[in-house]
């Protein structure tokens, strides 16, 4: 065992947390397991070389100082929920910054303006919001995410056709830099670092705590769910059509969600209606969309209990909502570039077809637009702003490692779909990381990437913050 004392940048990681061994644990010291962060992704082993956990920004920005002194890339940590390990580094050698600690909650109360912390999992978000008086953001429905990543990167959830995406609700962020210089971001001040860190922060900098806009929470809501089990090929392809055709609608109201799910045992529509029975059933989902089922139809008053999908709750059940190994990957579509008809046919063809390597698949179709679209693409660093559809592909193997097979079946699915329309560009979620995908820093964002590339160079250009998928700085 070596001297752990030698590590680069020992004595200043442990001045910068205040000599409290407590908040640093170092590759090499024999309690290091003990201290080690747990992987999302365990096909994608990942050994950080330090973790740090501090309390406080100034702890952070000396942190980063010190990574920047003795050569470490740096990845902020707060939920964990990275499918390619990037709050790990994403490769060996990383230093982490752990966020557990930054728990900061307070709203005010006549803006209305909340500050969250970074390490705030969602979990904890919904309910200190909901003890503030009854008070709501748009976010996912996942209680273990973590704030810090989700609300940086897009965070999208059931009210964001009506409220917009997470990181929307943001009006202000205090940042660490690559140069250890704290900021408060905004549209009014540090305005690069704000458009960068609202949909690829893990580039730029390392964000402690946000101020997010609120809304009074939904009194009412109708959650549906209806599972079909679908014998032939054809039957699902057509399905399939009948939900994109009604989700594509231009006047399709913004209280109305839904996902359709594919996996082993059939296809389940499910989704939330915003509004009250009789809007709902004015809404007369029947007549956009064929029903053969009685399905589930449940009127709720409890706006945490709306937050909580029929679909999530089936992704859990599957993945158990613990660390495996998988494969995942995702596609955009905006109106212009639906999967036409022939397109569904293959789609349909190609999965009942190709062997998958594992019965733990599945295929989720969300529908999104609404207030995401309301914003410009050259607004935040989220550039996905045209999209009314995303699909996210994804399959597990249960502490084994994912298969080739696997993962061509998921590869072939997304060729499959985008052969459909030759020639069209297919962006990617920037929180469905590929790690195995071509030119994914224009996949995540699209546009925007030369102008991120352009901010990173100005203030990182030594990459301090750096995963295997992260915005670059132009070399020189």
């Amino acid at each position: 065992m070596g001297n752990i004392s030698s590590i680069p940048g020992h004595d200043c990681l442990l001045q910068a947390v205040g000599h409290n061994a407590d908040l640093v644990a170092f590759r090499g010291d024999p309690f290091f397991q003990f201290h080690a962060l747990p992987l999302y992704n365990l096909n994608l082993p990942v050994a950080p070389a330090v973790i740090t956990y501090p309390k406080t920004t100034d702890q952070v920005a000396g942190i980063v100082q010190c990574a920047a002194d003795h050569n470490y890339e740096v990845q902020a940590y707060s939920g964990g929920h990275s499918y390619g390990n990037y709050g790990l580094g994403g490769s060996d050698g990383a230093l982490v910054v752990d966020l557990k600690h930054f728990q900061q909650f307070s709203i005010n109360n006549d803006t209305h303006v909340a500050t969250i912390g970074a390490g705030t999992l969602l979990g904890d978000v919904q309910t200190r919001l909901h003890g503030a008086g009854g008070r709501a953001m748009a976010h996912g429905a996942c209680p273990q995410v973590g704030s810090g990543g989700h609300f940086t990167i897009g965070g999208l959830g059931a009210m964001s056709r009506e409220w917009g995406t997470a990181l929307d609700h943001v009006v202000e962020a205090e940042v660490v830099l690559a140069n250890a210089s704290i900021v408060w971001a905004s549209d009014t001040q540090h305005q690069d670092v704000f458009f960068a860190i609202k949909g690829a922060a893990a580039s730029f900098g390392i964000v402690t705590q946000f101020k997010v806009r609120t809304h009074p929470e939904p009194t009412e809501a109708v959650q549906y769910a209806f599972t079909f089990s679908l014998g032939t090929t054809a039957a699902k392809a057509s399905l399939f059509k009948d939900w994109q055709s009604l989700i594509s609608q231009d006047n399709l109201t913004r209280k109305f969600s839904s996902e359709l799910v594919l996996f082993e045992g059939g296809v389940l529509v499910s989704g939330t209606f915003f509004g009250s029975q009789d809007e709902w059933n004015a809404f007369e989902l029947e007549k956009h969309f064929p029903i053969s089922n009685s399905g589930s139809v449940v009127h709720l008053t409890n706006w945490l209990g709306m937050l909580s999908s029929k679909a999530e709750k089936l992704i859990l059940q599957i993945g158990g909502g613990i660390p495996q190994s998988f494969y995942a990957k995702s596609m955009s579509f905006t109106p212009d570039t639906l999967i036409p008809d022939d397109g569904v046919d293959a789609m349909f063809h190609y999965i009942d077809t190709t062997s998958k390597g594992t019965i733990a698949w599945f295929v989720i179709f969300d529908l999104e637009g609404g207030a995401t679209n309301d914003v410009a693409v050259n607004a935040t660093a989220y550039a996905h702003r045209e999209t009314i559809m995303w699909m996210q592909s994804y399959a597990i193997n249960f502490y084994q490692p994912v298969p080739e097979t696997t993962k061509s079946f998921l590869n072939g699915l997304s060729d499959t779909i985008s052969s459909a329309r030759p020639g069209t560009f297919f962006g990617a979620y920037p929180g469905y990381v590929d790690p195995y995908m071509a030119n994914p820093q224009r996949a995540y964002w699209g546009t925007n990437l030369d102008r991120l590339q352009q901010i990173k160079t100005a203030i990182d250009p030594h990459n301090i913050f750096h995963n295997p998928q992260s915005v670059l700085a132009i070399s020189k």
